[in-house]
């Protein structure tokens, strides 16, 4: 692995790394040294190098929605007031601090921003239409799409 102007130039065993940990990682040290074709140490070696470069950014527990009673996923697009940068601030600290809001992406084209929220129910997707969208700072108008099944998704970047 190289740093070249913030660039991380991974070889291919680094890739071969990544690729399982993104798959499982909760591989133990020794079962990812065997499947990379690499003695422990120098698996472990390389693993604190890609974690030290930031390649890896951090381990999670994906957990199933369905098993905790979520049934239902919605994107929201949603437009506000001004987009100054006060009042992108302030929109985009209330989005921190509303756990129910998954993801929140600040957009390019006619429209600011893009939230991801996982509901129970429909009495729990009009809660956060009535309750959370309008209280936002700034929101003037909201568009929700619901998905009705879900293609692909993936938590693994293509190396």
């Amino acid at each position: 692995m190289r740093n070249t102007d913030d660039l991380v130039q991974l070889d291919a065993i680094d890739e071969a790394i990544l690729t399982e940990l993104q798959a499982s990682g909760r591989l133990s040290n020794q079962d990812l040294a065997l499947r990379v074709h690499l003695s422990p140490s120098a698996c472990l070696r390389r693993v604190k190098a890609l974690e030290d470069a930031g390649v890896i950014d951090g381990y999670v527990a994906l957990l199933n929605p369905r098993a905790l009673g979520r049934f239902g996923t919605s994107y929201t697009i949603i437009n506000l007031e001004s987009t100054q940068p006060r009042r992108l601030e302030a929109f985009e600290q209330a989005v921190r601090d509303r756990p129910e809001i998954l993801d929140c992406f600040y957009v390019a084209g006619t429209n600011d921003y893009l939230v991801r929220f996982m509901y129970r129910d429909a009495t729990d997707l009009e809660r956060f239409h009535a309750e959370v969208l309008p209280r936002l700072p700034g929101v003037v108008r909201s568009n929700s799409m619901l998905v009705l099944r879900t293609v692909k998704k993936t938590t693994a970047l293509p190396l």
